[in-house]
């Protein structure tokens, strides 16, 4: 009987948890944008909540990508590993432009940098990730799951914030 068993780093391991991640960041990501509607004035009266809302977008709408990259049947380790980097590497783009894009010079520079760190930590473990898959070695797809995972909290906080918090 040949061994029917999966490389543990082969994205068909990791079906599973990409079909749940795909479907909870395109829920997720409706969701964010419910809450930015419903408090688009309140958020544009504050110069730092409106990156803080584009770059939580991004960072969904990032984990819905990769994880629809690694459901795409049929590609090398390379093509993947170059997709997820890629990924990576616009969604830390977008993060540092949003971020710049509103900042303030009176706003306090410590808040700006947890603020940017924390919603950077997603892309740069796409990169981190995708650079692994593409080389076979290293962590591969653990680095992408963790990016995912870590981005769902980021934004579930971050769209308590747009939501409730902006009330107070």
């Amino acid at each position: 009987m040949a061994n029917s068993r999966v490389a543990p780093d082969a994205p068909l391991a990791w079906h599973d948890f990409f079909v749940g991640s795909i479907g909870a960041a395109a829920a997720l990501t409706g969701l964010l944008f419910v809450a930015i509607s419903i408090n688009l004035e309140q958020i544009l009266a504050f110069p730092q909540l409106p990156g803080r809302a584009a770059g939580t977008l991004g960072t969904l709408v990032g984990a819905l990508v990769v994880s629809g990259c690694v459901l795409a049947p049929g590609q090398s380790h390379q093509a993947l590993g170059t997709e997820l980097a890629v990924v990576g590497a616009i969604l830390v783009a977008q993060t540092i432009w949003v971020s710049r894009a509103s900042s303030t010079p009176d706003g306090a520079t410590s808040w700006q940098f947890r603020h940017l760190a924390t919603l950077l930590v997603p892309g740069v473990l796409f990169i981190i990730g995708g650079i692994s898959v593409a080389v076979g070695a290293g962590g591969g797809l653990s680095w992408v799951g963790t990016g995912v995972l870590l981005g769902f909290v980021l934004a579930s906080i971050n769209a308590w914030v747009l939501l409730v918090e902006i009330k107070r």
